[in-house]
């Protein structure tokens, strides 16, 4: 068996009681391939993160909190503190899966760290094979102070049987059979054309088109009010970002442990039968983190593909960026089903199905047209 539990898999192990909460589990939560997480009612400042690799989270916790507080009505979270929140989902009983973690979309783009802890596990970000027991999330708010409260989606799990992803040969044959990729004007991009290596490689844009109409992408400023992250629609977006107009020659110098929010070159479709999850490409082309929200679920991107957006956050050094130039690799994973629903489906709320350059959907696009600060 190899891939990964789809929509109503996963509904079948919450009915089963494998997977439970207290509240129960919502319908809201199980997307196409993943599983929505909730925060609990008690958070813990810590005075530095950790790995639990040989004991229960909690015991590590009783060495390293500060203090403790209460969630219920909403806490904030202070820009560059770390945190750990118990989460109301648990593993009632051992699977066959492992399970791996990733922030949501929106949490990506608040530049908001978070990693999910398992007792006794030695790897951040997912549980081995028959593990029972809570879940945890690492939060460490990177540019804004955040509010948040009980019951918030921060991060997401995947079920993953087996060794799921696709081959470079696999990945052509499955491009051979309907294009993943899309230029700006809709029209595929032809496979002899694209870079697969390790799945597809795809660029930034630097440039405007039919997408891409006005800014080419946003840094987030230094000094903010807090994001409530329960709000939606609702942060003047020139409040906490400055835009960033075409840049000359399209080549543009981010700067070290600066925020960016860009969009990828390309469009990118993820079939009904397939999964998706974005990584770096290589550490050789500099020391950028590119992404913080990876997963990508079946159906993104409809018929003719949507802009990823790329949360970049460079280190060390400034780094030039030109229009075009490869900076993330998008790998395909088998699902064990066709999920009975799929991404931009009006049964789930997908705010990213259509996005050209998007901010998080807590914030009002009412930017002025200026450059950076």
């Amino acid at each position: 068996m190899r891939g990964i539990l789809v929509y109503q898999q996963i509904h079948a192990l919450i009915r089963e009681g494998i997977l439970t909460s207290n509240p129960p589990i919502s319908p809201g939560q199980v997307q196409p391939s993943s599983l929505d997480l909730r925060l609990a009612t008690r958070g813990y400042r810590v005075r530095s993160g950790f790995l639990p690799e040989n004991v229960r989270v909690a015991e590590r916790l009783e060495e390293t909190t500060l203090y403790t507080f209460d969630l219920t009505d909403g806490a904030v979270l202070e820009k560059g503190h770390c945190y750990i929140v118990p989460l109301l989902e648990r593993i009632e009983r051992p699977l066959p899966y492992l399970i791996r973690a990733n922030p949501k979309s929106s949490t990506g783009r608040l530049d908001l760290f978070t990693r999910l802890l398992a007792d006794r596990t030695g790897r951040f970000e997912q549980a081995p094979p028959g593990y029972t027991g809570p879940l945890y999330l690492e939060i460490v708010p990177r540019s804004f102070p955040v509010r948040v409260r009980t019951g918030l989606s921060l991060c997401q799990i995947r079920f993953i049987a087996g060794h799921p992803v696709l081959s470079d040969d696999e990945l052509r044959e499955e491009y051979r059979a309907g294009p993943l990729l899309y230029r700006d004007d809709g029209r595929p991009i032809p496979l002899e054309q694209v870079r697969v290596d390790q799945g597809l490689c795809m660029g930034v844009a630097m440039r405007r088109d039919r997408d891409v109409t006005g800014p080419i992408g946003y840094v987030a400023r230094r000094y903010t009010g807090i994001v409530d992250v329960a709000l939606e629609n609702h942060h003047p977006a020139h409040a906490y970002f400055d835009p960033i107009l075409e840049p000359e020659g399209g080549r543009y110098i981010v700067e070290p442990e600066e925020f960016y929010i860009f969009a990828s070159k390309e469009r990118v479709r993820v079939p009904r039968h397939l999964a998706a999850e974005m990584g770096a490409y290589d550490v050789g082309i500099g020391e950028l983190r590119t992404n913080y929200a990876g997963f990508f679920d079946n159906g993104f991107g409809g018929e003719t593909g949507t802009r990823a957006v790329l949360e970049v956050r460079p280190h060390d050094v400034p780094f030039l960026v030109e229009d075009g130039q490869v900076f993330f690799r998008l790998q395909f994973f088998k699902t064990l089903a066709v999920p009975e629903v799929c991404y931009g489906d009006t049964r789930l709320s997908s705010h990213y199905q259509d996005q050209g350059l998007k901010l998080s959907k807590h914030f009002r696009m009412d930017l002025p047209q200026r450059g950076p600060a």
